[in-house]
């Protein structure tokens, strides 16, 4: 084959709609993770009856029934107490979802308006109204009951500080306490 001396020249390629496309997509979606909300966690707390006022680990957090937002989940003290009812002390756990494990928290993180909410439900007991009077009168027979009673014994018709017993009808007779020792007579 014979050349006709045309030179040909490619042009160098050059960056086409399609590669910036994907360039703006991946800023689109940087910029979305960064500007997308985390996790709200929250605790609803509500009793039977309403208007307890509400502690989580000795802060006082409201009245129920209240929305409380927190960061870690785990165990929780909670306190609970209204006029007229007895107060409550226990314990509480947060729920935790799967998707709140490490790994796919981070994606989770990622999603906007993402929520994770744990309900608990308390109800409270009446106060029985212990009348003050009667509590102290029944400590103070508990206490009766429970103190040892001192032994009685017999009066001593005036007998001597010695070891031996005088028998007033006996005269001047002594005899010894221990039944193994001789008696003295005169």
């Amino acid at each position: 084959m014979a050349s006709h001396g045309y030179i040909v020249t490619i042009p160098p390629m050059t960056r086409t709609r399609p590669h910036t496309s994907r360039k703006t997509l991946g800023v689109a979606l940087l910029l979305a993770l960064l500007a997308g909300g985390c996790v709200e966690r929250t605790v609803s707390i509500t009793s039977e009856p309403p208007g307890a006022v509400v502690w989580l680990n000795d802060e006082e957090v409201g009245r129920t029934p209240v929305v409380v937002p927190f960061t870690f989940h785990g165990v929780y003290d909670v306190r609970l107490e209204r006029e007229g009812h007895r107060p409550l002390w226990t314990k509480a756990k947060t729920n935790e979802h799967w998707w709140e494990l490490p790994g796919p928290d981070l994606v989770a993180e990622a999603i906007p308006d993402g929520k994770s909410e744990t309900k608990w439900h308390f109800t409270l007991e009446p106060d029985t109204g212990v009348d003050p009077d009667a509590l102290v009168d029944r400590a103070k027979q508990l206490r009766d009951e429970s103190t040892p009673k001192p032994t009685t014994l017999p009066p001593d018709n005036g007998a001597a500080d010695d070891d031996t017993d005088a028998d007033p009808k006996a005269g001047d007779t002594d005899t010894a306490t221990d039944d193994n020792s001789p008696s003295k007579t005169d």
